[in-house]
């Protein structure tokens, strides 16, 4: 029963590590592309290589400011590294920037994020 469970998560790992390297093919050729660049960040979020995720996000929010998405979960992130200083500043920098862009929804949950994270509100889920 171990032996499959092996296999199953390097099997898993495999396909995790293509996407990702599918990922670095596009960007050579699109390196600009901000879901692309967005994309890889979450992948390597997923395989647990956290140096990279961070490296992705900060790289997002310098390259790719008003990408609106990258706010609520490089907060989140952030939120699990104990980070919870700088996840408050990447969710109001977030809710600035959703709201620059008339995207209240956006701003809305990334005010939701940023009241569960300083204990304003309660957790639903």
């Amino acid at each position: 029963m171990i032996f499959i469970y092996n296999l199953n998560f390097f099997s898993l790992t495999f396909t995790f590590m293509n996407r990702v390297e599918q990922l670095k093919e596009f960007l050579k050729e699109t390196p600009d592309d901000p879901f692309l660049n967005y994309a890889l960040t979450m992948e390597y979020q997923k395989i647990g290589e956290f140096d990279k995720t961070r490296k992705g996000f900060d790289h997002m929010i310098s390259t790719f400011p008003n990408y609106v998405g990258t706010y609520y979960h490089f907060g989140k992130f952030l939120e699990t590294q104990g980070e919870k200083e700088m996840a408050a500043e990447i969710y109001n920098k977030g809710i600035l920037v959703a709201r620059s862009a008339r995207n209240m929804h956006a701003a809305n949950e990334l005010q939701g994020a940023l009241n569960l994270l300083m204990g304003l509100e309660d957790d639903d889920d």
